[in-house]
């Protein structure tokens, strides 16, 4: 639908709050908002268009224009809602979460994000829950046991063995560590 327009780099509520912000300077209508996605009341012709990506722009967004770059960038809106954003427990397939949520099928959606973004989706979503793992460590009102339940892992020797082998310490060396080194969601 040409009502419909794909935002990369929105990761958080904030984000959602500074695009409705451009939208209402610019005077544009929209019906909706979330994550990576605004439904606008009506096409924008080419010169708004324009005006709203280079706003976009200079706070950190882009427009998204091709297929393939908006299915990857649904699968990341997905992962980081559910990672960072939820309360519920992770406890489902990813895969499956993937497809009732895209409606595509999980193997070419994987084969596609590693094509273009060469990381896996599995390593992404490790990556996404190692920096929430850091963001409940820094937080310290979690114990890691419970860190681990909240984050679906199996065990919390697990979620330290994934931790060590991504960030090269163990949490523990984390949470005493002077410089606690986090990544900005949309640069993972």
């Amino acid at each position: 639908m040409d009502n419909i327009i794909h935002i990369k780099n929105m990761v958080c509520p904030r984000c959602i709050a500074a695009v409705s912000h451009i939208l209402e300077e610019l005077e544009i209508p929209f019906n909706s908002i979330k994550l990576g996605e605004v439904e606008l009341a009506s096409s924008m012709d080419t010169n708004t268009k324009s005006a709203f990506s280079n706003e976009l722009q200079n706070t950190g967004f882009s427009l998204i224009n091709d297929r393939k770059s908006q299915l990857i960038e649904r699968m990341k809106t997905l992962v980081v809602d559910k990672i960072h954003h939820s309360s519920e427990e992770l406890d489902f397939k990813w895969a499956d979460y993937i497809d009732e949520n895209i409606h595509l099928d999980y193997k070419y959606l994987s084969s596609l994000f590693s094509s273009v973004e060469s990381i896996t989706f599995e390593q992404y979503i490790i990556n996404q829950k190692i920096e929430r793992i850091k963001e409940l460590i820094i937080y310290g009102e979690l114990t890691l046991s419970e860190i681990a339940f909240k984050l679906h892992y199996s065990s919390v020797a697990y979620l330290s063995n994934q931790f060590k082998k991504v960030t090269g310490m163990t949490p523990s060396k984390f949470k005493k560590s002077a410089n606690k080194n986090r990544k900005s969601l949309d640069k993972i």
